[in-house]
Formats: structure tokens, sequence, C-alpha cells
């Protein structure tokens, strides 16, 4: 049985040009391809892209990867791993249903509201491990301790600026904006800068490229981006890259 590249980008919440790309650098090569060019996957592809998705949602760079990948790494051990993460993501999810649930009946209700109950779920601690094995644990408490310093005001203004950020690269996107071009590059300046504010510095070359590439490989970012367009994950992306050709150094 096989698939075709349209079928198996859908499927994997990834998209054709990602799947064409790990082909150019050797990291998953189709079955077959047709003779209309179009690229198939068999199901030792799909077990392969499977591995893939997992290493970049656990914050491997792509050169990592097919080190991985080319050491015949415990196939098994990797899904229990991948399993573990997904079982702590919809436990998280759903303490957070239940507290939008339980905000919504008091409001209704006129019942006494509770903060505890308000915000389960939603404590960014809850990310502690997976911040730690991605960038160290420095990263982490660094982090930490930053955002305990704010106020709860300045916690909304940091996370609104984000959101107007998205905004506006979704924005520039669906009028045609080409990832390298002024009113992108004026959008990704204002990205750096945010993320600058938690990043003594702020993020070097390799760190922009790199959340680039998180932002269309794992499906938690691609999905919070291309909620406000099809595509802004990989224009973001885009023009990450170019900024930091052009403006970062290592």
């Amino acid at each position: 049985m096989e698939w075709s590249i349209q079928d198996i980008a859908r499927r994997a919440g990834t998209t054709s040009r990602t799947l064409r790309h790990y082909d150019d650098i050797g990291l998953l090569e189709p079955s077959r391809v047709g003779g209309n060019g179009y690229r198939y996957y068999d199901e030792a592809a799909l077990l392969r892209l499977q591995r893939i998705l997992l290493l970049r949602e656990l914050g491997l760079g792509l050169p990592a990867i097919a080190e991985v990948l080319a050491g015949q790494r415990d196939t098994a051990a990797a899904l229990r791993t991948h399993l573990a993460l997904l079982e702590q993501e919809r436990e998280r999810i759903g303490r957070q249903i239940e507290s939008v649930r339980t905000t919504l009946r008091k409001t209704e209700e006129g019942g006494a509201l509770m903060a505890e109950e308000m915000f389960d779920g939603f404590d960014h601690t809850r990310y502690e491990e997976e911040v730690t094995r991605r960038w160290g644990r420095a990263a982490y408490e660094d982090g930490d301790r930053w955002w305990r310093s704010l106020t709860e005001e300045q916690k909304k203004e940091f996370q609104q600026e984000q959101e107007d950020i998205a905004t506006d690269y979704a924005r520039a996107h669906r009028a045609g904006s080409a990832p390298d071009g002024d009113e992108a590059q004026d959008i990704t300046r204002r990205h750096h800068a945010w993320l600058s504010i938690t990043t003594p510095g702020g993020p070097s070359k390799g760190h922009f490229t790199g959340l680039g590439e998180m932002y269309v490989a794992d499906p938690r970012f691609t999905a919070h981006y291309d909620r406000k367009g099809a595509g802004t994950a990989e224009f973001i992306r885009d023009a990450m890259k170019v900024y930091a050709e052009r403006h970062l150094s290592d």
C-alpha cells in the first residue's frame, strides 16, 4: 500500500514542500516516483516520517535526526517516548477544558470563581521538562525567573505582542507579500525583538532559524500559526531564515 505526497502531507499535518525538502537532503526518500513525477510513500516511509516528526518534536535539528536514523535507534523506544509526550499533552488539554467549563458554569450560575480552578492546566511550569530537554536547564530557569518577575499586566502585554506579530504575518501572507520583502522583514524584526526580551543579546542566527523550522515541523506550532491562515507557519519560517541570513550571526 502506498500514498501520494499530498495524502501524506495532509495526514501528517505537514506540507508537500517539507516532504520534498526531506527528500532533497536525503532524510526521507519516497518509495517511488511515478511517471508523472509525483512522489509516493509506502509503509516503511511512513514509519520513518513518524520518527522524523517525533525527533523534531523533541527539538532535534535535521542533521541530528539524520544521525539518529542512520544509527538505527530503537523504533519502539522512540514510539514509547512519543506516546508519553502525547499523553502529557492530552492530560494538559483535558485540564484546560475542565477549567473553562467550570468558569463558564459559575459565570452563568453566579458561583464564586476560584483562581486555582480558572487557571488549572495553564501553568507554564508544566513545560519545564520539555524546555529543559530542548534548550537546557539554565534556559528554563532564566525564563521562569523572568516570567515570574512580571506583573499580570506585563504578562498580558507580552502575550498580546506575540499575537499581534502572528496576525501581521498572516495578513502579509494573505496579501501576497514575499518572505524577503520589506513588509515581512519588518514584522520579522519585531519578532526577533520580541524574542530578545527573554534571550540576552537576542536569538543567534542558528537559534532563530531553528525556531522557524520548528514552527513548520512541530504540529503544535503549525496549528497555532496556521489558524490565522493556511501556510502562515511556512511563510514565517522563510521570513525568519532571510532575516537571520541578513542580520544575525552565530
